[in-house]
């Protein structure tokens, strides 16, 4: 039997993102995130449904969100719902659905702290190494270092 378990959602952060380190050292991150639906409703009036959503990721995704979001700041999240299971002080059984991020993309052009622009990339993006631009004479024309795609296409 097949299964799938994949979420995609924009939505703005409902607090700042708190990032804490593991025993092992590796960074986690968690944060919430508000999604906005609206909507006309049975009479014809316009509504809006919230949705809160727990999300948490880990590694570099994890110290990325941590230094380039804040409160309020959109974001979309790609990644798999998990269900937390628990017993209260009381005994009770307690459970949550929260969002495990595999992979995000900046949705606004935010500013950070210092005023200069964040580029809108993917967070996989970080894990790549930046090659500095070479300068060149106005003139000279420099190699490209990317693959030529048209030879790969099949038409």
């Amino acid at each position: 039997m097949a299964s799938l378990n994949k979420v995609l959602l924009i939505g703005n952060l409902t607090r700042d993102p708190e990032v804490k380190m593991l025993s092992s050292g590796r960074p986690v991150c968690n944060f919430g995130l508000a999604l906005n639906r609206n909507f006309k409703d049975s009479e014809g009036n316009k509504r809006e449904e919230v949705t809160f959503i727990e999300v948490e990721c880990f590694g570099p995704r994890a110290e990325a969100v941590g230094r380039f979001f804040t409160k309020g700041r959109s974001i979309f999240v790609e990644g798999r719902l998990k269900l937390d299971q628990w017993e209260s002080k009381e005994g009770e059984k307690r459970s949550a659905i929260r969002v495990v991020l595999d992979n995000f993309e900046f949705v606004d052009a935010g500013k950070s702290d210092s005023g200069s622009s964040i580029p809108t990339r993917s967070a996989q993006a970080d894990q790549q190494t930046v090659k500095p631009t070479p300068s060149a004479a106005p003139d000279q024309t420099l190699p490209s270092t990317e693959p030529d795609l048209d030879e790969d296409v099949p038409f």
